[in-house]
C-alpha cells in the first residue's frame, strides 16, 4: 500500500502529469457531451417517428451504437434514423475505438510506466559507502573509467539528473544515483566526504558549478575538473578544483611527443618513482631487422626491453623478437640508462626537416607550442583560411588548403618531412589521411589523435604508427591521480598496474613466479614498506606484503586477477 501512495505521489507530483489529467478530464468532457448530443437526438427522431422511450434509454442506444454493441432492440424505421444512426457509429468508431485507447496510453498508462521506472533509479547509496569515486557524467570517458576501476576492485558512482536515464543505467549494471548536479542533497546522498575522488567531466560552467557545490560539502576531497579551454583552468582551481585537466591540451603535447626528428632519441613516457618508461621509434636505424638480443641493449645500456609497439599493439618482448622498421621498443631503466641509449643514437644524422601537422585546432596549436619548445621547425597544412594569422605565431609555415588534395600534401612537405602529425577532429578525416600519407611516402612517420577508442583498429590498419585517443588520455590521467603517480601514457591499451604481492608467490624469485610468462605484465619495480627495487632481475625474491608495479594491457592485468584471486 506504501509503494501504490509513493507511486501516485510520483505521478501526481509531476507538472506535466498534472497537465496529462487535465487533458484526459477535457476529453471525457467532450466525450459525455457528445452523448448527451446524440442522446436528444434519439429522442427527437423517435419522437418523429411516433414512438417516446425515456432519457435512460437515450443514454443506452447511443453508448450500444457508438461502442459497435449494437444489440438491435432499439431500432429506427425512417430512413432518417437510420442516417443518423450511421453518424452516431462512425462517431462512436473514432472517438470510442481510435481516441480512447491513444488517450488512455498517452496520458495514463505511459506516464505510470515512467513514473515505475523513476523509482527504481536509486536515491542514494549504502551508508557504509567509503573510498569510492564519484563521476558526474556518464560519457564514453565514464565508460572507459569505470572499466578500469573496475579491474583495480575500486568502487564507484555515476551522477545521473535523469531518473529515467539513471533507472536504464542501473539496469545495465552501472552503480549510478540520480539527482540534481548542483545539488549539495544529491552529494550529501553519495557521501562524498568519505570519497576516494570526484570527477566533473562536463562543460566548464557546469563544471565549476559542481565544484562549488561539492566544495560545500568536502573542503578535503580531491576533485578533478576537465576544461574545454584553458581560460578556464583558473577558473576551476578558484573554484575548488584539485587538479583541472586540459585534455586537449595535454594531448596535442603527448603526440608531438612522439614525433621523430632531429637525431634519433628515447621519447620519456613516465616515470614510476626512480623508473623511467621510454620507447624509441626504430626508422632509420641499424637497429631494424635484428632480434632484441642482438641489439645488446642491456649490455650496452642496463636497459630492459619490457614490450614492443607493433602498428598499435604491444607484444611481449623476448630474446628473440624479431625488430622491424616500424617497432617502437618499450623500455625501463634509470634517467643516467636512458641518457646511455640515447648517446648510442648521436651516431645517426639528423633529420632537419619541419614536421607536418595537419589540422590547426586546439590539439594541432598545443603540438605545435611542443615542437617550438624543442626547437623542432613546424608546417602547419589548414582547411580553415581564417585560422591563419593565429597559426602564423606558432608555426614556421602555414599551408592553405585541403589535405586531401595530393598537391597541397606535396606543397606542405610530404615527401620530405620525416613525421606527419594528424591532429584534425574527424576521426574519417585522420583514416583517411593516414591511407593517404602512407601510400604517398611509404618511409613517413604518422602519428595521429582519435575521438572514439573504436576506431583505433582501423587507422592503425590505415598506415598510423601511433595513435592516441582523447577518451583514452583522460582515463589513464584520472587513474595516475587516483593512485598518486605520475602519468604515464605508454600507449592505447596499456597502461601500469600495481598489485599486492599473492601470498603464494611470497618468497619465490621473479622468475619462478611465472607472472611474464603466464599473464603477459612486466614487473617494473617491486616495493616494500619503504623500499623500491626499480627494474628487478629475474633472481630478486618477491616479498611478503609487498606491491608488483607492472606494465601490460587490460586484458594481462585480468588474467593475473583471475590467477591468483586467492
Amino acid at each position: 500500500m506504501k509503494f501504490l501512495v509513493s507511486q501516485l505521489k510520483e505521478v501526481l507530483g509531476e507538472r506535466a502529469v498534472r497537465q496529462n489529467l487535465r487533458g484526459v478530464l477535457s476529453y471525457l468532457g467532450i466525450l459525455a457531451l457528445t452523448v448527451g448530443v446524440f442522446s436528444l437526438g434519439f429522442q427527437a427522431i423517435m419522437l418523429y417517428e411516433g414512438s417516446q422511450h425515456s432519457w435512460l434509454t437515450g443514454v443506452y442506444w447511443t453508448l450500444t451504437v457508438m461502442s459497435t454493441l449494437g444489440f438491435g432492440d432499439i431500432t429506427f424505421q425512417s430512413d432518417l434514423g437510420r442516417l443518423f444512426s450511421i453518424v452516431v457509429l462512425l462517431s462512436g468508431i473514432v472517438m470510442l475505438l481510435i481516441v480512447l485507447p491513444f488517450v488512455f496510453i498517452r496520458f495514463l498508462y505511459a506516464p505510470w510506466i515512467e513514473a515505475q521506472v523513476r523509482l527504481r533509479a536509486p536515491r542514494t547509496l549504502a551508508e557504509d559507502t567509503e573510498g569510492h569515486v564519484i563521476i558526474c557524467h556518464y560519457d564514453e570517458i565514464a565508460r572507459g573509467l569505470i572499466a578500469s576501476l573496475d579491474d583495480r576492485d575500486i568502487p564507484y558512482v555515476v551522477v545521473e539528473p535523469d531518473p529515467v536515464e539513471a533507472a536504464a543505467l542501473h539496469g545495465d549494471g552501472i552503480s549510478v544515483v540520480t539527482g540534481p548536479l548542483d545539488a549539495a542533497a544529491t552529494y550529501d546522498a553519495l557521501y562524498a566526504s568519505r570519497a576516494r575522488l570526484a570527477f566533473t567531466n562536463l562543460s566548464d560552467a557546469v563544471n565549476t558549478n559542481i565544484v562549488l557545490t561539492i566544495r560545500e560539502l568536502s573542503s578535503d576531497l580531491p576533485i578533478v575538473a576537465l576544461a574545454e579551454e584553458m581560460d578556464s583552468v583558473d577558473v576551476l582551481e578558484l573554484a575548488g578544483a584539485t587538479e583541472v585537466l586540459a585534455l586537449k591540451h595535454e594531448l596535442g603535447a603527448q603526440l608531438a611527443s612522439r614525433i621523430t626528428v632531429g637525431t634519433p632519441q628515447a621519447h620519456r613516457i613516465g616515470r614510476y618513482q626512480d623508473v623511467v618508461l621510454a620507447e624509441f621509434p626504430l626508422y632509420h636505424t641499424s637497429l631494424a631487422g635484428r632480434t632484441i638480443r642482438d641489439t645488446r641493449l642491456r649490455e650496452l645500456t642496463g636497459l630492459s626491453v619490457v614490450g614492443v609497439w607493433e602498428r598499435g599493439k604491444l607484444v611481449p618482448a623476448t630474446p628473440d623478437t624479431l625488430l622491424s622498421k616500424t617497432s617502437v621498443p618499450v623500455v625501463v631503466g634509470t634517467e643516467e640508462q636512458m641518457l646511455e641509449l640515447d648517446a648510442l643514437f648521436s651516431i645517426y644524422m639528423p633529420n632537419e626537416n619541419p614536421v607536418l601537422v595537419i589540422g590547426g585546432g586546439t590539439v594541432g596549436v598545443a603540438a605545435a607550442h611542443e615542437l617550438l619548445r624543442r626547437d623542432i621547425q613546424i608546417t602547419i597544412l589548414e582547411k580553415d583560411p581564417a585560422l591563419a594569422p593565429l597559426l602564423a605565431g606558432v608555426a614556421d609555415r602555414v599551408v592553405i588548403g585541403d589535405a586531401a588534395h595530393r598537391e597541397t600534401l606535396v606543397e606542405a612537405g610530404l615527401g620530405k618531412t620525416q613525421s606527419v602529425l594528424l591532429t584534425t577532429n574527424d576521426d574519417a578525416m585522420n583514416v583517411f589521411l593516414s591511407v593517404y600519407c602512407r601510400r604517398l611516402d611509404p618511409e613517413v612517420h604518422i602519428i595521429s589523435r582519435v575521438n572514439q577508442d573504436w576506431n583505433l583498429e582501423a587507422i592503425h590498419r590505415a598506415g598510423a604508427d601511433f595513435v592516441l585517443s582523447y577518451n583514452a588520455l583522460a582515463v589513464k590521467s584520472v587513474l595516475s591521480i587516483i593512485e598518486h603517480r605520475e602519468l604515464v601514457v605508454v600507449g592505447e591499451g596499456a597502461d601500469l598496474f600495481i598489485e599486492p604481492v599473492p601470498s603464494e608467490l611470497a618468497g619465490k624469485t621473479l622468475a619462478e613466479s611465472g607472472i611474464g610468462a603466464t599473464t603477459g605484465l612486466n614487473v617494473i619495480a617491486i616495493q616494500h614498506g619503504q623500499e623500491t627495487w626499480t627494474n628487478p632481475q629475474a633472481t630478486v625474491e618477491l616479498p611478503r606484503e609487498g606491491e608488483l608495479v607492472m606494465l601490460g594491457t587490460a586484458a594481462q592485468h585480468r588474467a593475473f586477477s583471475q590467477l591468483f584471486a586467492s
